[in-house]
């Protein structure tokens, strides 16, 4: 009879309790699973043998039976102003983006949580690649493990020149915001989160991990029972009549679901307010009338404005608002009190900007097919 070979397990994505479980099948103790993810996770060592303080013996056994697998990367793009982007490939011609955005205070690394998307914003490059599946929970850690491996080689390297220097700061914030809907890949999501916060993998803050949600209420309320991290929402619209049409879930939870929802939120949220993220698309949200419309839910819950200069992409068709009229949209909502911010464009010289990811998928959905000219959306109309 012949003999099965079985594939390796990788280790990648394993948190503390099952790599303990792991361990302990070979008769090893629970502290050597921490000490694991901290090769793993702080060190990046991907090779057993590497792994000085673990006894020879368990080496051999993990070298036997298993593996520290990353995605493999496809390409990787470098922005003028020190933005950076992976193209990852996720198996049968499918392939994800994760960009490393470097700031003065801080470097945010924007993942992906699935390959495509089934909301099917019309101003997101992602909603227009469709969808194919779910990440794991390995491929969704893999993304911040490769990252963090990656500069942190650049940082030791002394050929480093002063561009590449300024696209080297330290991962110190994660955000949720790439490629997918990070609610509707729910348990894997909340594995690769749980990682982000153990201090035995990256020891991340509760407040330096952000789940940006297009509005899946259920999992919302969830992720606050199980993981509350910092929460934003993709809101682009103060009326439900033209949030139906940014953002078609909003036809199942709608916005009075939706700040409901929020509000429940903040009595686990490690920041006492919401991260509300309002996209600016000229003639199509950014009147008077709909900064009066965000005032009005400032006052239902507690909540920032974050509002996005539109990145456009050829299938769209949609404009981003003119500066001056963010200004004065932005100052509208100032002057009434409320905290916003406009978002300052990062990457779009190689399409890494917000809205603009969209890797390589290929759709199991036709979501192409249901997505209406960008010109048909009319912004006076009923809601049905």
């Amino acid at each position: 009879m012949p003999t099965v070979l079985r594939e390796p397990i990788n280790l990648l994505g394993l948190g503390t309790a099952e790599l303990a479980e792991l361990v302990g099948t070979w008769g090893g103790k629970p502290f050597r699973a921490k000490q694991l993810q901290r090769w793993i996770y702080q060190r990046g060592v991907d090779s057993f043998g590497d792994m000085t303080d673990l006894a020879r013996e368990f080496r051999e056994q993990l070298a036997r039976h298993c593996t520290v697998k990353a995605l493999d990367v496809a390409t990787e793009q470098r922005s003028s102003d020190g933005t950076r982007k992976w193209l990852f490939d996720v198996g049968k011609n499918n392939a994800i983006e994760t960009v490393f955005i470097p700031e003065d205070d801080r470097g945010t690394l924007c993942i992906s949580s699935q390959a495509g998307c089934t909301v099917g914003c019309p101003f997101c490059s992602t909603g227009y690649q469709g969808f194919n599946r779910n990440l794991t929970t390995a491929e969704i850690i893999g993304q911040l493990w490769y990252a963090k491996r990656e500069l942190e080689a650049d940082v030791q390297s002394a050929r480093l020149d002063d561009t590449a220097a300024s696209s080297t700061r330290v991962i110190s914030n994660v955000v949720m915001m790439g490629m997918g809907e990070p609610l509707l890949n729910y348990d894997r999501v909340l594995g690769a989160l749980r990682l982000m916060l153990d201090d035995n993998a990256y020891g991340l803050s509760r407040r330096r991990v952000t789940v940006s949600t297009s509005g899946v209420v259920p999992m919302m309320d969830r992720l606050g029972r199980d993981c509350p991290v910092a929460l934003a929402v993709s809101l682009h619209a103060p009326t439900d009549a033209l949030r139906d049409k940014l953002v078609p879930l909003n036809r199942k939870h709608p916005l009075s679901e939706l700040l409901a929802a929020c509000n429940r939120y903040l009595e686990h949220a490690p920041r006492d307010f919401i991260t509300f993220e309002y996209i600016m698309l000229d003639g199509i949200n950014d009147a008077d009338e709909q900064a009066r419309g965000l005032v009005e839910i400032a006052k239902q819950v507690r909540c920032k404005f974050n509002l996005i200069p539109f990145n456009s992409f050829p299938q769209s068709g949609l404009k981003c608002s003119p500066p001056a009229r963010v200004r004065l949209f932005a100052q509208r909502l100032l002057d009434a009190g409320v905290v916003t911010t406009v978002r300052k464009t990062r990457g779009d010289d190689i399409a890494a900007a917000c809205g603009q990811l969209a890797g390589d998928v290929k759709d199991r959905t036709r979501i192409r097919e249901r997505l209406p000219n960008q010109g048909t959306i009319v912004i006076n109309e009923e809601r049905e």
